[in-house]
């Protein structure tokens, strides 16, 4: 029998670019020290497919939808990160750090299609059949037509998927299944990859929606080359701190909706739970009207959430002032803090300024510039905030204020929230009359909205007092 050829090249493991020579910087997403040594198959017989696979052109306005029907699950908060439910035929590509939840998630979904009379297989390359029983009865999912399959080889998986009728297919995980065709152990960026891409066939072939669980790396990014995310056509972060109980499922790429959709879970000893309120979750430790804390109502897809900013400013004692945040984006605080100075006249050219959105949450619009600036006043002129007040508005290089779309729906969550007072620019057209029970405040520049947002501060009344008395 003659032996394969093969031939060496060189995969970037950030991005999945190859070369033929190493490189110390990949030429297509500029990382250092990422070129792995790779040896790749060379097949020198040529694949010829039967006519009937073939797929014949179609015109667009002949094309039917209706194999792309949504599965809704009773998970409203999963829903709504999916873009409405799971559509037939998709693969959808859930990661995040290990123990955050991930297992438990699918297991729910799983046991959520059972009930609804449909067949899932549950390919698990990590637990064994009996660990994911314990977890199961724990979970409360009783297991009919939930099948476990603990195999890690790729034919053998596809061979037992073509035998059954099946109505979701869960793998657990992406990085532990291999082809003995392909070169390199399992979680290899070329097994990773051909073993998704046989999974995206057989879905789009079968229309039964894939589940696929995935690693993370150290800085947060999916284990493996970026072509996995653009194989899938759904990709889900599963966020939270080992500290808290909370959960954020974040979408970062959806085929069939929107990528601003955010679900909150609370992990609990029967599994995750969804949180129905979570501006009530992201401001359970707000303190009205206290230093360096602003609330501001922001949009994360087409839910409006409440999150609390939190700011503190310091003397630099020692070198250049610094700039740390945590949640948001770190040069749209580089712009805020030169406009404070160099348009609301607070000196922050010698002080350390620190912000942080609380919750886990991650701030990417300019619609909270006007909350992170009255936060990191607050703290420089150790002045509290009016009780009840947030604020919208995104602040220009002048220090103008921009209005920001959907007020409307800003203001209503923040007044179901229990705030009475609400800061936006003054270009802001007239709202509706169903928002009398807020206080709107218009104001043209940060100058006149610090004014409006901030009490006198706790030193001004401690010397106004002494002097009085």
């Amino acid at each position: 029998m003659e032996k394969q050829k093969t031939r060496t090249v060189y995969v970037c493991r950030n991005c999945g670019k190859e070369t033929s020579k190493w490189e110390g910087r990949c030429p297509a997403c500029q990382e250092w020290n990422c070129m792995e040594e790779t040896v790749v198959a060379i097949s020198r017989n040529k694949v010829n497919l039967p006519s009937e696979n073939i797929a014949a052109p179609q015109e667009l306005s002949r094309v039917q939808k209706d194999a792309y029907a949504r599965i809704s699950f009773p998970i409203e908060e999963l829903n709504r990160v999916l873009g409405g439910g799971l559509v037939n035929g998709s693969v959808v590509l859930i990661s995040g750090d290990p123990g955050i939840g991930k297992s438990t998630l699918l297991l729910q979904v799983s046991d959520v299609v059972t009930r609804g009379d449909g067949q899932v297989v549950y390919i698990s390359g990590e637990e064994s059949a009996q660990q994911l029983k314990m977890r199961s009865e724990r979970l409360g999912v009783d297991g009919n037509r939930l099948y476990i399959y603990p195999e890690t080889n790729m034919e053998n998986i596809m061979a037992r998927l073509e035998s059954m009728s099946l109505a979701l297919v869960v793998v657990d995980s992406i990085q532990t299944v291999y082809l003995d065709d392909i070169t390199g152990a399992p979680g290899s960026i070329n097994q990773i990859r051909e073993c998704t891409l046989h999974l995206l066939r057989w879905a789009k072939k079968t229309g039964v929606p894939v589940f696929i669980s995935g690693h993370v790396t150290k800085d947060g990014s999916i284990a493996g080359p970026k072509a996995l995310e653009h194989i899938v056509d759904v990709v889900l972060y599963l966020e939270g701190e080992s500290f808290n109980s909370y959960r954020i499922l974040r979408s970062a790429k959806n085929r069939f909706g929107s990528t601003n959709e955010v679900g909150v879970f609370e992990m609990s000893a029967l599994g995750l739970k969804e949180v129905p309120n979570p501006s009530q979750y992201f401001l359970e430790s707000y303190v009205n009207g206290a230093i360096g804390a602003m609330a501001v109502p922001t949009l994360e897809g087409s839910r409006p959430l409440l999150v609390e900013i939190q700011a503190l400013t310091s003397l630099s004692t020692y070198g250049p002032p610094r700039r740390i945040s945590n949640g948001m984006d770190f040069n749209r605080l580089l712009l805020i803090t030169a406009v404070l100075t160099r348009r609301a006249s607070v000196g922050l050219y010698n002080q350390d300024v620190i912000v942080n959105v609380t919750g886990g949450i991650k701030i990417s619009e300019p619609a909270a510039d006007l909350g992170v600036a009255l936060a990191i006043a607050s703290s420089f002129k150790d002045a509290r905030s009016v009780p009840g007040t947030v604020a919208i508005g995104e602040i220009g290089l002048s220090g103008e204020l921009r209005p920001v779309p959907q007020v409307e729906r800003r203001i209503m969550e923040a007044a179901r929230m229990g705030f009475t007072r609400c800061i936006v620019p003054s270009a802001v057209r007239k709202l509706s009359d169903s928002l009398d029970s807020m206080e709107i405040i218009k104001a043209d520049n940060v100058s006149v909205a610090l004014r409006l947002g901030l009490e006198k501060s706790s030193r001004k009344k401690e010397q106004a007092e002494a002097n009085d008395g």
